[in-house]
């Protein structure tokens, strides 16, 4: 097995269109500038739908299992606090 090939415009693409498949590749792309743009835009919460968000932390959400040292100061984006359904 070789090296993953990555093109350099799929990490711009996820950031902007929120239908890109989270794929190994994509993860593999991340670095530190691009997970914090994706964190300041979690955190900013501006969002056109509600869909687009969760779009977005589902992509941080992988990256904290696949590539777990660059999501360390963003690691509160993702916690769940316990609620109460009451």
């Amino acid at each position: 097995m070789g090296k993953l090939k990555t093109k350099p415009m799929q990490i711009s693409k996820a950031l902007e269109d929120n239908t890109v498949a989270i794929t190994q590749e994509l993860l593999q792309e991340f670095d530190e500038a691009s997970i914090e743009k994706l964190a300041t835009r979690l955190e900013e919460d501006d969002y056109p739908t509600p869909f687009a968000g969760l779009s977005d932390w589902h992509l941080l959400r992988a990256l904290a299992i696949h590539r777990p040292e660059l999501v360390v100061p963003y690691v509160h984006l993702i916690d769940q606090e316990p609620f109460d359904e009451d």
